[in-house]
């Protein structure tokens, strides 16, 4: 089972786009600013990113020209 749920991330996003969207710029961040973590067992940028979209560690706001 894939953690966290998408069910689970959908409750902090109003659509699946605006999840994928968060999700790839927050990881994109991580691997581009090397953020020190106190979670290090998570290795990859694209868990590490849905991790804090589950926790509400991180959120989004709508733009007119997307998702910033």
């Amino acid at each position: 089972m894939i953690y966290p749920s998408i069910d689970e991330l959908l409750k902090n996003v109003d659509s699946r786009y605006s999840l994928v969207i968060m999700a790839a710029k927050r990881a994109r961040q991580l691997r581009e600013n090397q953020v020190a973590r106190d979670d290090s067992h998570i290795f990859k940028e694209v868990t590490s990113a849905l991790e804090d979209i589950s926790s509400g560690r991180i959120s989004f706001e709508r733009t007119k020209n997307g998702i910033k």
